[in-house]
């Protein structure tokens, strides 16, 4: 005969009951744990570790301070990381200050931004490993040599922070100006990791004994995530637009030509600017010893030029008491192979190298002419020559001589930018479109009548460009070169921009990161509904799993703050209650005894062996 339906009933019972035993027993994985163990703690034999008793901190004092400096250096790591890598804008400009500084040319940019890279790596994988180790119930030990480690992590990024925040202090402008194109995918990354963070404090949390450290960790841990669920509320982003609302893309201008893929200011740097597609061409006019004004934006050759092979004694002398016969004899385009700048000299044809490397000193007469030839629109900036020079007082008169006279550019074509005697150039040539470099209430610029502004990037504002627009003001940004930073001028409304990298903005479809208003709200709610989901999900499951762990009796479970007990084996650490009650009352002696064996069954079980009879 078969088994009768109440033996299948309890066989079904019992089976029920040893999958939720197993569902509910902490198994520890003893090559991940070990694994974890050894590489943050060198504690690679199980014997030198030990399991976090249940309602009990990680971690003793020391290692708890450990574990606070990791966590701060991760976030100013982090800081710094973010930081430099949104300064990439401007990289050229920070190696070349460093040129000035130290003589000779070296990639400091990207040095710096891979030696934050690997810092910010390091700390984080430990940080992985800590909240894993955390996960697992593993106290925390922290080896000397990542101590150190951590140190010197901490103490660059806060060494590196302070002197760019000196030297760079701009940068913090491109910072802001970032958040307004990512902070929206920074905060979906930042619920992420909350939401990862949920599954040790959850752990912990209904392990601890004491209510007042779980009301202070479940506190500050609803506050953060509060905070962040709110943040897209302060959001402000011109990249956020109803769908129908976005302009014309800015006009591109090249600053100093195209000096990724040529050397800047030279005849060369020019025509690759009209090969791109580009509507405007930037430059630096100097005026030479005896009266021709050439294109130069530093106020000496050194860094330009090969004149400390050709003039070894006047390496250092300003550009401006060099006579244009001294000057032709200059090689202003060898320097742009030798230190590629900007990494891309070697994308260039074997031809193209050595047209770069032939290229001469351009001069303001033939750089006129080329934007007449093909019709682009002129902007450059005018340095008044230094005490002694013939030229010091009439400087602006034989720059509009050559404009005038020895050039076939139309006048409507210049952008006039010199603030010095704007009000004797404007009666001089009315068609000259006079162009500030500084902001002013509109009644100020259209009494100096002004159409332009020429402003650096970091003054960029939506609000701004929209009102000087208005009165038929245009805006010009530079120098922006960074597909990121163009899309945000792109979506705040400026009529043009000036840029290193023409060639790869010009084929940018459309800003990155548009979005209309009620995608981004649909993002938002989202990420903050399937984080509170998890969230929920991940603290019932702890709640449930330690309740069963800690109170289980035949069919009936109670929580009564039984203590729990360690028992070491080869494998692992075993927590049992020393106490348990059912329904207020001790259990039996002959109950206890089942429960005994059964443990030391499933113990067996673990270590391959039979019990003991």
């Amino acid at each position: 005969m078969g088994p009768s339906p109440t033996t299948l009933s309890k066989l079904k019972l019992g089976k029920l009951k040893v999958v939720r035993r197993q569902l509910l027993q902490r198994y520890e994985h003893q090559p991940f744990v070990s694994c974890l163990a050894g590489l943050y703690g060198c504690q690679w034999r199980r014997y030198q570790r030990a399991r976090t008793p249940p309602g009990e901190c990680c971690c003793n004092k020391m290692e708890c301070g450990s574990f606070g400096l990791l966590i701060v250096t991760f976030c100013l790591s982090l800081v710094f990381l973010y930081f430099w890598s949104e300064a990439q804008n401007d990289y050229n400009d920070f190696d070349w200050f460093n040129f000035g500084n130290l003589g000779f040319w070296f990639p400091w940019s990207v040095v710096l931004l891979v030696v934050a890279a690997a810092f910010f790596s390091y700390v984080t994988v430990l940080l992985v490993l800590a909240v894993c180790l955390l996960s697992e119930g593993q106290q925390l030990y922290l080896h000397w040599g990542h101590k150190i480690g951590i140190l010197v992590t901490l103490t660059f990024s806060i060494v590196a922070t302070a002197v760019l925040s000196d030297l760079w202090s701009k940068e913090w402008s491109t910072l802001l100006l970032s958040f307004q194109v990512t902070a929206p995918y920074l905060h979906v990354g930042g619920v992420l990791m909350m939401t990862i963070l949920c599954w040790p404090i959850a752990l912990h949390y209904f392990r601890m004994n004491k209510r007042v450290w779980q009301v202070f960790t479940m506190g500050l841990y609803l506050a953060m995530f509060f905070a962040l669920y709110l943040v897209p509320l302060g959001l402000y982003s011109p990249c956020i637009k109803e769908e129908g609302t976005l302009g014309p893309a800015p006009i591109l201008i090249g600053h100093r030509g195209a000096p990724m893929l040529a050397p800047e200011n030279t005849q060369m740097s020019f025509e690759k600017v009209v090969e791109a597609g580009g509507e405007g061409l930037e430059t630096d006019v100097i005026i030479s010893y005896d009266g021709v004004p050439f294109l130069m934006h530093d106020r000496t050759l050194r860094r330009t030029t090969n004149v400390q092979e050709v003039f070894p004694n006047r390496t250092d002398s300003l550009a401006a008491m060099f006579s244009w016969s001294e000057l032709e004899k200059l090689n202003a385009g060898s320097w742009f192979l030798s230190r590629d700048p900007f990494g891309t000299a070697s994308s260039l044809a074997p031809e193209e190298r050595a047209q770069a490397q032939n290229q001469s000193i351009f001069t303001l007469h033939d750089f006129l002419d080329l934007a007449a030839l093909h019709g682009k629109m002129v902007i450059f900036d005018l340095y008044r020559p230094p005490r002694g020079h013939p030229y010091r007082d009439n400087w602006i008169a034989r720059t509009l001589e050559v404009i005038h006279n020895e050039s076939s550019i139309r006048s409507s074509q210049v952008l006039w930018l010199p603030w010095e005697l704007r009000d004797l150039v404007q009666e001089l040539d009315p068609a000259l479109q006079q162009t500030s470099g500084r902001r002013a209430s509109i009644e100020e610029l259209q009494e100096n009548h002004i159409v332009k502004l020429n402003l650096h990037y970091s003054f960029m504002s939506q609000e701004q460009i929209s009102k000087y627009a208005s009165v038929n003001i245009s805006t010009n940004l530079y120098v922006i070169s960074q597909p990121w930073l163009y899309s945000l001028a792109w979506c705040a409304g400026a009529q043009s921009v000036t840029t290193n990298a023409l060639h790869i903005l010009k084929n940018l479809p459309r800003p990155l990161f548009l979005m209309t208003p009620g995608e981004y709200q649909r993002m938002w709610i989202t990420t903050d509904v399937v984080s509170t989901v998890l969230i929920l999900i991940i603290f019932i499951f702890h709640w449930w799993r330690e309740r069963g762990l800690a109170f289980y009796s035949g069919n009936r479970e109670m929580n009564d703050n039984g203590i729990y007990s360690k028992i070491r084996t080869e494998l692992s650490d075993i927590w049992s209650l020393s106490s348990i009650y059912v329904l207020g009352q001790s259990l039996s002696p002959t109950t206890t005894q089942k429960l005994s064996s059964i443990s030391e069954q499933q113990e067996s079980a673990v270590l391959g062996t039979a019990p003991l009879q």
